[in-house]
């Protein structure tokens, strides 16, 4: 038997637990400024998810992503594959905003609006009242199993899992008509995927926010982890002042601040009750904290109640807490910022003066050329046109770059909101006109109600001819 297993025989021998067993966190109900704010931002954000399938935008989805057709609809925009550059560019900001906020404020993202705080927060809530606070909580489940138990565990389990489905049935509707997924399901004639994908968002949900909670963000996300590579001693983290806090001990409240040679924390335990996670913030910055200032509003209504300032637990900076100069303005967190905001103004030019016209030109491969009886050299190209908007267009297309060619293009050139038309083109030349084998020729396509929809493309007039 080599080392590593004599120890681990020796520590189960001893009775000692390989891996921690989880200890179940029954959450005080937190209540102040920074969770009203909290509030606010998960009304808000759990608003905008389940209202955006329902808006209506030229009379279709607002907010489609169609993936059998291959179209993406945001409002007045529609994007096709061919636009991926445009969701990599999003998702660099949304990783540039990422470490800019870290540097700036910690785990603010994962304490505010994080999809895993969200909804979990939203299933704690349900918790809240149909059991009652922690202390209701924590006598409810020590007590046997009885009518009255079994009937909240029932109403709280059933809320959780409505909530599930109408997540799972919301994230479906922004891949499938939402009003048409909502008559399938009502007709119970739903298709073999959008079943799969709304039972496996419904467990995920339900698991995710109403059972895992807290292992999520301790275990199952990488960013707790790598989170300590971006902070700095400027960083503004929630903070123990324990200079001013320690030593803690219970006192009464008609006790002079004074008068005492204890610290201002009373030991209440309140800043361990309210945190979603469970840890003690006291201990100092740990991984698990998600910067939700939960402590923050438990401490400061302690604080209030015995006459002492508030902020022994408060959004500060390390060299704060230690009277060392604070520096908001550093050169990592002005480099992210000002890459944050070249990168947005960039993806919103580059959005907004998007021409939602594509064409592409296909030399014909059967023939390089052809010689006419008339003696002209003709070349045949294939225009493939593609209309992004989400109107009927009619185009005029334009040929240069040649001298005296005679074109052969129809006239009447229309196409049906995201429709891909292939035109046969023909251009031809007299001998003595051509000045070259091989010339450059350009393709223009023009909107007719919209000239500022115009792409040009290049491509090559073929001839034997030096």
């Amino acid at each position: 038997m080599n080392q590593p297993e004599k120890i681990a025989v020796k520590q189960a021998d001893d009775g000692m637990d390989l891996y921690k067993k989880r200890e179940k966190i029954y959450q005080r109900h937190p209540s102040g400024f920074f969770q009203t704010l909290r509030v606010a931002t998960i009304w808000i954000t759990l608003g905008i998810y389940f209202i955006g399938p329902w808006l209506t935008w030229d009379g279709r989805q607002a907010v489609l992503f169609d993936l059998p057709e291959r179209k993406f609809y945001i409002f007045w925009f529609t994007f096709w594959p061919q636009d991926f550059l445009y969701l990599s560019w999003l998702l660099i900001i949304a990783a540039f905003a990422l470490f800019f906020f870290t540097v700036l404020a910690g785990r603010v993202w994962c304490g505010y609006t994080c999809p895993q705080t969200v909804w979990t927060t939203f299933y704690m809530w349900i918790e809240f009242i149909t059991e009652g606070d922690r202390n209701k909580r924590i006598k409810l489940d020590a007590q046997p199993m009885s009518l009255g138990k079994f009937n909240k565990k029932f109403l709280k389990h059933g809320l959780w899992l409505t909530l599930a489905f109408w997540t799972a049935f919301t994230f479906v509707g922004y891949f499938a008509p939402v009003r048409e997924l909502f008559f399938d399901i009502y007709h119970l004639n739903l298709s073999g995927w959008a079943a799969w994908w709304m039972f496996f968002f419904t467990a995920a949900t339900y698991l995710n926010a109403g059972w895992m909670r807290e292992q999520v963000c301790m275990y199952m996300c990488p960013y707790a982890r790598f989170q300590s590579v971006m902070f700095d001693r400027d960083t503004l983290v929630v903070t123990y002042d324990a200079s001013r806090g320690e030593p803690r001990g219970a006192r009464k409240r008609s006790l002079d601040r004074n008068e005492t040679a204890l610290g201002d924390c009373i030991n209440c335990q309140l800043c361990v009750q309210v945190c979603p996670t469970g840890i003690d913030i006291r201990n100092g910055l740990q991984y698990e904290c998600i910067s939700c200032a939960a402590c923050i509003d438990a401490c400061d209504s302690v604080m209030d109640q015995m006459n002492y300032p508030r902020g022994l637990i408060r959004y500060s900076t390390e060299n704060a807490v230690e009277g060392k100069p604070s520096k908001v303005m550093r050169p990592r967190l002005i480099g992210y910022g000002a890459m944050l905001v070249v990168m947005v103004a960039v993806f919103i030019t580059a959005v907004f003066s998007r021409v939602p016209l594509e064409l592409d030109i296909i030399r014909d491969r059967n023939a390089l050329y052809r010689e006419t009886w008339e003696g002209t050299i003709e070349n045949t190209y294939t225009l493939k046109i593609m209309n992004k908007t989400q109107q009927a267009q009619q185009y005029e297309v334009g040929v240069s770059g040649l001298d005296n060619v005679i074109t052969h293009i129809p006239d009447d050139i229309k196409t049906l909101p995201g429709e891909l038309l292939t035109l046969a083109v023909t251009l031809e030349m007299k001998p003595e006109d051509i000045k070259g084998r091989n010339s450059t020729v350009y393709f223009t396509v023009t909107a007719v109600n919209d000239p500022s929809q115009e792409v040009t493309e290049e491509s090559r007039f073929l001839s034997p001819r030096n």
